[in-house]
């Protein structure tokens, strides 16, 4: 039978049946007892490793083991045999020496394993199948193996995909009827086969299905590299699988829940070939092939499974029971999926439209954020994390990231940036958004994470050939995309162009690239308003319209959009932008929009916008009249000058002579906290009772704020803050209330609440938990996220009587319902509250009791809850609620059942011929003072202190301009001027008091260019003592115009000519740690920030110091240069410091000859990480240059001739040179080999 045949019988059979898999490969293969002779066989027998232990091997040095093994689990049944290709990757092999068999042990694998299947079949006289293996390799790459160095990782995606793409090659060519990856414990291994798969499949013109099979490693529910069951299906359903599954880790009784939610999430069959339970001390498997069977049928019979097989442990005896054990189950309904925008990062986030705005975090973007910019640029990535924390704390949802900034190496950037926020919990649980104008920014961001991320963004305005080829990359790699308003004809700026682009952009997307509506976001341009131009007018209205109409028009699309632009023309009036950006969002929300990037720390509440401003703002956005702007201009004076959002009603302190009930009110609806303690006591001395507080004024605040929130007249972030506020008043009272509590605690009764996965609100629980521990019951608050294992298994093991569960968000009514069907399935018998804000008596009564026959009770608030819990715990009153509520729900259920409603473009030889040519039969070099090396212990910063360029510490503080004109600034200038006296304060205090000490070395030696583009460094002999490598630029340029190395600034050997170059490092961060520590302890992060941007500036301080001391004095080329400080910062001087890793040296790897050649870390306690990266970060480190033509520029984009080149003169693979030049790369490293 062909395969396209077989492929045919095999997804009719899944129609109809459960289908099995065989078992563990690995376990049979132990029972043989192989030692290493047998394992190298005759054609590995002088193998220069060690060999034992290399299963895969044996498919060529024992295959008759191999087929034998695979005979044994066809003749238990099994339908479908698995390759034994698990480690046959590079990685894995790597540990053998044996990379360069990866193709041929998959191909004889799959040989094997194919000659096996049809032979059975042609005895059965029915097909068996052949599924190839792709095993996770021994590498993580979206995790570090070192705690030391979270940014560190032990491999790259291309290198995973290279590996990945000629295994799935092979096993095609071999013959399998489909491919499986297979035990997932990191997905972004995962998605980079995924994408060697898609690319085999184009290189070899067959498609084969894909199944999909993950591992749970231990009872917290996730993958090793922290992904949540549902997020790991939303990384990967780009893949488009036949089939997505669980296997090895846990055994199947452990692995049941996990099982049960990805069959609840995936709209595609479902599988699991968990391990014969665990393991024993001696790494044996005890399980016995009855008792997998029994655990297995139950899956069978619950309707979770399509597929069922075994892992570690599992012999043909575990599959023959569990064939037996399946044989009468109906296999499961693949479920229909509302449309959904599945997005993931450790934990998923689901966008439909009946789910509330997004908030698009917009501060970890280098071009919108000084602070952030000057973070990245300063290598001081620590704080850049800090940054996204922040934005996290302030209720974003998804986290932006640009790196495009003109002076930095983007693609690093992002990289590092994104390696490292990926072992922040807090902030890896997120999507991260991809935002950058450079392709090649984007495709670094993508290989780095493991969730599904969204790009931002693609657009047509380069052609279609241009946007389908990015579209398709961008499918490829399993994210969503942003599409801008933007075609061939420039930006749409009008209903009509942005609807017509957006709608053309949609038809290509679906119809050719096959993208999900769903996966597909529209930005359709924020522009300013209230510009004083006629035509910029109707801007806000359009986007308004034009969000109206995409979204009725393209179903399943997303919109979203920068939302500061819209409040341009009114920078430095932060009043009035604010309330420009919420009386747009109030707008534009209501239109339609899903989605926008946001400060989300800074949005101010509709509902409490000045009257006249709020007036005066709307018509300027809705475009009510045509003298908009000037009403707004004459108002806005009014505010102009005042502090924003939360500080500006800080300030006005009006509201403190209100009632204290008032004052609580306003309190928790602005989120302040500075006074609620003490108005908390007030209301506390006024009651009789410390509860009267918490169910009187302060539930009151908290449904004027719910009620606000509902109609989105206030965002998630408001609401955070308000629940700060209340938990603060609560946490003032609840020693009041157990004070009150006489003699020894006896309790009415135990109850477990929780808010159930997915979830992370809790103030009503909260709330609900003090109500009741203040009527003596004993409550266990297990949190927020809470999984239904953790749940039930705390209410068995404490022996509760009641069990609570919370909720917020929609997506928690289908976990409440989950939760109730495992209390039947484990057979409770407690009573199950229900409550949260989305929550309803109706959806308790149709959804969530007809799953538990226990007593189901909706409890609307905290108020209700005590008389329930009570009469639950009453035996007299038990009976009678249930009764009730019974009664009530099936009452809600028949009602509800009658109601129907660039690249480079020279090859290196070319531009080596077009090199820049110094005269050297006219010039004589100079000579240094010395040569060799030499330290500065202690530059005095005091010295340092006026060579401080000012204008990039504004810069940091988000201030733009030209110092020292920023200081008399009419709209910022007082402000600037407070920062400036603050940091010349601290620079006064740092200097006396000596925090930080400045160090450098430096040194000069004999140099020649060779090679073309290199330098040798020559020792007193003559001899070469060191080989510093260059890159030329190969982008061509106009006539006459030349392509630089930094080589062609020294003389060349072949001249005769003696010449120099001069090396250095200095830092101004020694002693930092110790006050930074101290601030923070403080919680002074103003001050921590402020002698961080110091450091930083007194360290490029010291760079200009020393290069003028070096021009002037050390090599004396320019003794009677007398420039100002503003000259030097405008680089007017003669020579130049280029710097290792920066555009015209931009490979790092040369940093560490440097310091090699100076000894930095010995010389001044200097540091190089693994990674080049300087610490103390308050470093600058380059080499010096002294010819009068020596300028900067930037290399770019190198070609394959230029890396290979180079790889041969560093001693370096070429791997390893694509790998540290990979920002610079104008072509795609597997090209050839994909060709």
């Amino acid at each position: 039978m062909e395969r396209a045949e077989r492929i045919k019988v095999l997804m009719a059979s899944l129609e109809q049946r459960i289908v099995l898999l065989d078992g563990a490969m690995g376990t049979m293969i132990q029972g043989y007892s192989l030692d290493e002779d047998d394992y190298r066989g005759e054609r590995f027998r002088d193998w220069e490793r060690d060999l034992k232990g290399n299963n895969d091997l044996l498919s060529l040095t024992k295959p008759h083991i191999i087929q034998e093994i695979h005979r044994q689990f066809l003749d238990a049944g099994a339908d479908i045999i698995e390759t034994n290709t698990f480690n046959s990757n590079a990685p894995s092999m790597a540990d053998y020496g044996m990379e360069a068999l990866v193709f041929e042990l998959n191909l004889t694998a799959a040989r094997l394993a194919r000659e096996c299947a049809d032979s059975h079949a042609s005895k059965a006289g029915s097909p068996r199948f052949v599924a190839g293996v792709l095993g996770p390799t021994n590498r993580t790459a979206s995790i570090s193996p070192d705690v030391n160095d979270p940014g560190f990782r032990n491999t790259r995606f291309e290198d995973l995909v290279a590996t990945y793409e000629q295994a799935a090659s092979a096993l095609i060519e071999g013959g399998v009827d489909f491919l499986m990856v297979e035990t997932i414990f990191d997905t972004l291994n995962a998605k980079a086969a995924i994408f060697a798969i898609q690319r085999s499949y184009a290189a070899s013109g067959v498609k084969l299905p894909v199944m999909i099979s993950g591992t749970i490693t231990d009872a917290s529910g996730r993958t090793l590299s922290g992904q949540t069951t549902e997020a790991f299906w939303n990384s990967v359903r780009h893949a488009e699988p036949f089939m997505v599954g669980l296997n090895c880790a846990l055994g199947a009784s452990d692995l049941r829940p996990y099982v049960a939610e990805l069959a609840r999430v995936a709209n595609t069959r479902a599988s699991a070939h968990p391990n014969a339970g665990l393991p024993n001390e001696f790494g044996e498997y005890d399980e016995t092939p009855a008792h997998t069977a029994e655990i297995i049928g139950e899956f069978a019979a619950s309707g979770l499974v399509n597929l069922v097989g075994g892992c570690c442990g599992t012999t043909p005896e575990h599959i023959r029971a569990v064939k037996d054990a399946i044989a009468s189950q109906a296999p499961r309904t693949v479920p229909a999926m509302e449309p959904r925008c599945r997005l993931a990062g450790l934990e998923p986030l689901n966008i439909g439209p009946e789910d509330l705005f997004v908030n698009v975090g917009e501060r970890c973007n280098v071009t919108g954020s000084a602070i952030f910019r000057r973070l990245i640029e300063a290598d001081d990535y620590a704080a850049a994390v800090q940054v996204a924390r922040d934005q996290v704390t302030n209720g974003a949802q998804i986290i932006d990231v640009n790196m495009d900034e003109g002076m930095l190496d983007s693609e690093r950037a992002m990289v590092t940036f994104l390696n490292l926020i990926a072992s922040e919990p807090d902030v890896a649980r997120l999507p991260i958004m991809i935002d950058s104008s450079r392709w090649s920014v984007i495709e670094a961001g993508l290989r780095c994470v493991q969730g599904k991320a969204v790009v931002n963004s693609i657009s047509l305005k380069e052609g279609e050939d241009a946007f389908v080829e990015q579209a398709q990359l961008v499918r490829d790699y399993g994210a969503a995309v942003i599409v801008m308003a933007f075609d061939e004809q420039g930006q749409a700026d009008s209903v009509e162009r942005k609807v017509e682009i957006c709608r053309r952009s949609y038809e290509i997307l679906t119809k050719k690239i096959g993208f999900e509506p769903t996966d597909i976001i529209f930005d359709p341009n924020i522009f300013a308003v209230a510009t004083g131009i006629d035509e910029h007018a109707s801007y806000g209205l359009d986007f308004i319209e034009a969000t109206r109409k995409i979204k009725a028009s393209l179903p399943g699309a997303l919109v979203s959009g920068g939302v500061s632009n819209v409040s341009f023309s009114f920078r430095g009036n932060n009043v009035v932008r604010e309330t420009i950006h919420s009386v747009f969002l109030y707008h534009a929300i209501r239109a339609g929009m899903d989605m926008g990037i946001v400060n989300a720390g800074q949005l101010a509440i509709y509902e409490d916008l000045p009257a006249d401003l709020r007036e005066a703002v709307e018509d300027v956005v809705l475009n009510r009249r045509s003298d908009a702007t000037e009403r707004l201009l004459g108002v806005a004076e009014n505010y102009k000058g005042q502090a924003a959002g939360a500080k500006a009603k800080a300030q006005d302190l009006s509201w403190r002579e209100e009632p204290v009930s008032k004052r609580l009110e306003h309190a928790l609806v602005n989120g302040i906290d500075e006074f609620v303690v003490d108005d908390t006591e007030e209301a506390r001395r006024a009651t009789e009772r410390p509860l009267d507080v918490i169910e009187g004024p302060l539930m009151a605040g908290m449904n004027v704020v719910g009620d606000l929130f509902g109609a989105g007249k206030m965002f998630l972030p408001q609401v955070v803050k308000s629940a700060r506020v209340m938990k603060k008043a609560v946490g003032h009272l609840v020693p009041f209330i157990e004070a009150g509590q006489d003699g020894e605690r006896s309790s009415n009764g135990k109850i477990v609440l929780a808010t159930v996965k997915g979830d992370v609100h809790d103030i009503g629980k909260n709330i609900v938990g003090v109500v009741l521990q203040c009527n003596n019951f004993e409550v266990i608050d297990l949190g927020v996220m809470v999984s239904c294992e953790k749940i039930l298994e705390t209410a068995r093991r404490e022996n509760a009587q009641i069990v609570g569960l919370s909720g917020l968000i929609t997506p928690s009514l289908d976990e409440m319902v989950h939760v109730a069907s495992e209390m039947q399935r484990l057979d409770f018998k407690l009573p199950l509250l229900i409550g949260g804000a989305t929550t309803s008596p109706a959806h308790t009564a149709v959804k969530i009791e007809p799953q538990y026959n226990g007593p189901v009770i909706y409890v609307k608030d905290a108020s209700r809850s005590v008389g329930v819990a009570q009469a639950l715990v009453e035996p007299g009153t038990h009976e009678e609620i249930v009764k009730k509520t019974r009664d009530d729900n099936a009452r809600r259920r028949e009602r509800h059942a009658g109601n129907r409603r660039l690249a480079p473009q020279l090859s290196i030889e070319a531009a080596r011929e077009r090199r820049h040519r110094c005269d050297w039969d006219d010039y004589e070099p100079p000579v240094p003072e010395f040569t060799g090396q030499r330290v500065l212990d202690d530059i005095d910063l005091a010295v340092l202190r006026g060579y401080i360029d000012w204008m990039p510490f504004f810069n940091a503080w988000e201030f733009h301009g030209k110092y020292p004109a920023i200081l008399t600034d009419e709209h910022v200038g007082e402000a600037a001027t407070a920062l400036h006296d603050d940091a010349r304060r601290m620079l006064d205090q740092l200097i006396a008091e000596r925090w930080l000490r400045a160090k450098a070395v430096f040194g000069f030696y004999r140099a020649q260019s060779i090679d073309d583009d290199d330098l040798q460094l020559l020792d007193g002999g003559g001899g070469q003592l060191m080989r510093l490598c260059h890159l030329r630029q190969q982008r061509s340029k106009p006539e006459g115009q030349a392509q630089y190395c930094l080589a062609d600034y020294v003389a060349p050997a072949s001249s005769g000519v003696t010449d120099y170059v001069g090396a250095f490092a200095l830092t101004a961060g020694i002693g930092i740690d110790e006050h930074v520590a101290r601030f923070e302890a403080e919680h002074d992060d103003y001050s921590a920030i402020l002698l961080k941007a110091l450091a930083d500036r007194l360290a490029e301080a010291a760079a200009e110091y020393l290069h003028e001391q070096v021009r002037k004095k050390h090599w004396a080329y320019a003794p009677d240069e007398q420039l100002s400080n503003e000259k030097l910062i405008a680089e007017a001087y003669k020579g130049i410091r280029p710097a290792p890793g920066y555009p015209a040296c931009p490979d790092h790897t040369e940093k560490g000859k440097l310091w090699d050649l100076l000894d930095v870390e010995t010389s001044i306690g200097l540091q190089l990480t693994d990674a080049y990266a300087m610490f103390p970060t308050a470093a600058v480190s380059g080499f010096y240059f002294s010819h009068p033509d020596a300028k900067y520029f930037t290399v770019g984009k190198i070609d394959r001739d230029q890396v290979e080149s180079y790889a041969e003169r560093k001693h370096m693979s070429v791997a390893d040179v694509v790998k540290w030049l990979a920002p610079n790369l104008g072509y795609e490293p597997g090209a050839a080999n994909a060709a």
